[in-house]
């Protein structure tokens, strides 16, 4: 079984997949946080920031793209290749409204005869292309005709997250509908969508037993030594993930030039994180209030050092549907 980090917007940039790539092993593909490329055929600094090799060096990193241009994604797909990534992913599953309203992401899955002419003409030049997908837009028996299109093109990798669009993160996944479309994809398969704990990722591959991969989001954030445990290594305790967590506040400060800055990233962090410490709700709200970089550290090891470790995060960040 394969181990992929999930992109998360604001939180899963270069600086945090160095650093977690250092302290914890078992992820076999960081994804990037998605660019959207545009008609000037240019990366825009910030862009260059996260996916130039320099900030990504050692990390096995792939970046997605977000566009329903076949032209913008040809240039974007070749340059990316030419910087030495061989793989580049394309979001079709990002279900945020302004992302939906401009028919990208998950948006796009409501035109497939559209998406079916972008893939012809982006697969007659460019290769090494994987896909996120969800399994449609309002129904999950959309799927069928999108499956169609991708068994008819070269992509090396399909990510499918069960939910259709409108189901955002919330309810269940569609279980059945996965299972049912599993045998029927002619690429190599990964699963993505509500892995917390290692139960629910040995479910999963105990269901899918030739399934390659899967995919680690929100549950990686809050719980970072959580593939390192599912590849045979131990759980960190609360002094490395303090250590973790020092480091990279201190790097996200040398990154940004400006320490508010970088406690805003790592408040978002935490709004995660938390779910890995009991009795947290105290010292939580001492982290979200904190003005500044001291009120933040006092805050933050207060929880390292009063609040014992789960042995896997409890996803408060859930609200079932």
């Amino acid at each position: 079984m394969h181990y992929y980090f999930a992109p998360m917007e604001g939180v899963t940039g270069a600086v945090y997949r160095r650093t977690h790539h250092e302290f914890f092993s078992g992820v076999d593909k960081y994804f990037m946080p998605f660019i959207t490329p545009t008609t000037n055929e240019k990366l825009t600094p910030r862009q260059k920031r996260d996916v130039l090799p320099e900030y990504n060096e050692g990390v096995p990193a792939v970046p997605q793209l977000l566009t329903k241009s076949a032209a913008d994604c040809i240039w974007a797909v070749n340059a990316l290749h030419d910087l030495g990534y061989p793989e580049v992913n394309l979001n079709l599953g990002c279900p945020s409204g302004t992302v939906t309203a401009k028919g990208k992401g998950a948006g796009f899955l409501a035109h497939p005869d559209e998406l079916d002419r972008f893939f012809d003409e982006v697969f007659a030049k460019c290769e090494g292309i994987s896909v996120k997908t969800r399994l449609g837009v309002h129904e999950a028996s959309e799927f069928d005709k999108l499956l169609e299109i991708y068994n008819r093109y070269p992509i090396t990798e399909l990510t499918i997250h069960p939910r259709v669009r409108q189901d955002f993160y919330k309810g269940k996944v569609r279980e059945s509908d996965f299972a049912a479309a599993l045998p029927r994809c002619s690429m190599p398969v990964c699963y993505n969508g509500d892995l917390i704990t290692e139960r629910d990722v040995s479910a999963v591959s105990e269901r899918y037993p030739d399934l390659p991969a899967v995919m680690i989001g929100r549950a990686l954030i809050a719980d970072p030594s959580l593939v390192m445990r599912l590849t045979g290594g131990k759980a960190a305790d609360a002094k490395m993930l303090e250590t973790f967590h020092d480091t990279l506040f201190v790097r996200y400060c040398e990154a940004f030039g400006d320490s508010r800055i970088a406690m805003l990233r790592m408040k978002e962090i935490w709004f995660y994180h938390l779910n890995l410490f009991e009795n947290s709700e105290k010292t939580g709200k001492a982290i979200k209030k904190a003005q500044n970089a001291a009120e933040f550290q006092a805050a933050a090891a207060a929880v390292f050092r009063d609040c014992r470790v789960r042995a896997n995060a409890v996803p408060l960040w859930f609200k079932p549907a």
